[in-house]
């Protein structure tokens, strides 16, 4: 597929998205995610070379990179792509967009017990009247999702900029910007209940974030997680018209920057060299479910982790929690994926394009390849 049979109308779809994905600047205004000055931390090659159990052809891999006890044991590139090629992250972008929100809660500039309309007044009178920012976090808003029709779904890609001006006449497709839907939320049920996975509230969490330190998210991206975090290359993040930032899916970053993410949680939130990124508690924090996370989790969140006992957290999908291991993944459509094991010492990055956005028989297979890979090297 060549560069120039990709546009903004098919850079979606397949087999286009083979080759949009990895260059989404080129067609949608991106803000730079800063990694500031200095070195990378170095991913040394070393350690035996793992059974893949699929992972590599079998799940429609683009880039796949495997660190154990952070050493790089397999790296793999397909479809164009290169060590220094960015790649969208879709919904892996929520969990980057959280981790440096942990940041900002560790600073003292935001609580997880904080009421959401004493951070950002206009939301009073919506549906998130009464949540807090833990229910935001952990998805466990009383909001309705408002799209959930294909035609509003791309009538709001086109308010995002990544799709041509919507001809749908419904409202949305009239919106200024991508973040004008958020102040119709309603409310359907009370806030702290079920688990239901909503875009919506990692676009809210962004908006609470920049009103609590001043800095717009792809700022504060850059500020609180990559500038520490020692990656390689700069990040980048769509933005629409009025410049905001789509916290939720819009990220795209190198596979090894990614994985570098992933060995800085499981190493608690610390650089090889002891540079402290992420606070401790934080990653804590996400691995201690709060009483009756797990069966809030149940009713919505099985078909996208079946593992039992599975729950979601500060933004994170959490198969096992510390004292069961310490297993946390990041989940994108298309094939997007970031997994930490921390007691096989084990991150997997895996960036596709899936045909589809989402297919149960290859996001099961891909997690349970990564759970078969963690098992090999706990066994051994």
């Amino acid at each position: 597929m060549s560069a120039e049979a990709v546009t903004l109308e098919n850079w979606m779809r397949p087999p286009h998205n083979v080759v949009g994905y990895q260059r989404v600047r080129e067609l949608i205004p991106t803000a730079v995610v800063s990694r500031g000055e200095g070195p990378a931390f170095e991913l040394v090659p070393g350690g035996p070379e793992p059974r893949l159990h699929g992972l590599d052809q079998g799940t429609r891999t683009d880039a796949l990179v495997v660190l154990h006890r952070g050493r790089l044991v397999h790296e793999r590139y397909e479809n164009g792509m290169r060590p220094g090629t960015r790649h969208l992250c879709m919904s892996v972008s929520k969990s980057i967009t959280a981790t440096a929100v942990g940041s900002v809660i560790a600073s003292g500039a935001l609580s997880p017990d904080d009421d959401v309309c004493a951070i950002v007044p206009e939301f009073r009178g919506t549906g998130l009247e009464g949540a807090t920012v833990r229910h935001v976090l952990d998805m466990r808003t009383g909001t309705r999702e408002d799209i959930t029709t294909l035609d509003l779904q791309r009538a709001y890609y086109a308010t995002c900029l990544w799709a041509p001006p919507s001809s749908f006449p419904e409202s949305p497709g009239e919106d200024e910007d991508s973040r004008s839907h958020l102040w119709r939320l309603t409310q359907v049920r009370p806030h702290g209940g079920d688990f239901e996975y909503r875009s919506t509230l990692t676009c809210v969490l962004g908006i609470l974030a920049e009103r609590a330190t001043g800095l717009r998210v792809p700022e504060l991206i850059s500020h609180h997680l990559w500038r520490g975090l020692g990656a390689e290359y700069d990040a980048e993040i769509t933005v629409d018209r009025s410049g905001n930032a789509l916290a939720d899916i819009g990220v795209c970053c190198t596979a090894r920057d990614l994985a570098r993410l992933g060995e800085v949680l499981r190493r608690g939130g610390l650089r090889p060299d002891g540079t402290r990124v992420v606070p401790e508690g934080w990653v804590a924090d996400t691995l201690e479910p709060d009483a009756g996370q797990a069966a809030a989790f149940t009713r919505n969140g099985s078909p996208w982790l079946t593992l039992p006992g599975a729950y979601y957290r500060n933004q994170w999908w959490v198969a096992a929690p510390r004292d069961r291991g310490g297993v946390y993944l990041a989940l994108g459509i298309h094939g997007q994926l970031l997994f930490v094991h921390e007691r096989a010492e084990l991150v997997i990055a895996k960036f596709s394009s899936w045909p589809e956005p989402w297919n149960d028989n290859l996001a099961r297979a891909s997690i349970q390849a990564c759970m078969d890979i963690s098992s090999d090297i706990w066994e051994n």
